[in-house]
């Protein structure tokens, strides 16, 4: 489990200090939405170009810790090129996800969330502070 959980680290620390989809897109068909956590500073604005249903291209801008900075760039690279009910389908997964495995410490109360795993098992502490940075990106998507 140690090298599991080294592997997230590693994942984590990697997205953060190279965060993909790292950059603000104003272009036509662009829409955009701030997002700001107050109980750390994190401050994020996500980019969303979508053609029909589809979720073209997402990027964002921002600062933040490195957990909301590899969460954003993990998430925005999981919903490029899915639906707009598959992202929110996967926001709400993930969301989910988090709060179960802060609930419940036991393997088996968590499911499979595949890309997003690293970030749902993130070493924190039960800190609902860290819980709003995973998840700020989730917000601010499922809000706009």
């Amino acid at each position: 489990m140690t090298d599991l959980r080294e592997l997230y680290q590693q994942m984590i620390l990697d997205h953060y200090r190279r965060p993909r989809n790292f950059r603000e897109e104003k272009g036509e068909g662009h829409r955009h939405a701030d997002g700001f956590n107050p109980l750390c500073g994190d401050r994020v604005t996500i980019y969303v170009s979508v053609d029909g249903d589809r979720i073209e291209d997402v990027a964002f801008q921002g600062s933040g810790c490195a957990i909301s900075t590899a969460s954003t760039s993990l998430l925005t690279d999981a919903v490029k090129g899915r639906t707009v009910d598959e992202a929110k389908a996967l926001f709400a997964h993930f969301h989910d996800l988090v709060y179960r495995v802060l609930l419940c410490s036991n393997p088996l109360c968590s499911k499979d969330p595949g890309i997003l795993d690293p970030l749902a098992k993130a070493p924190r502490s039960r800190n609902q502070n860290l819980d709003q940075c995973l998840t700020l990106v989730t917000q601010i998507m499922d809000n706009h």
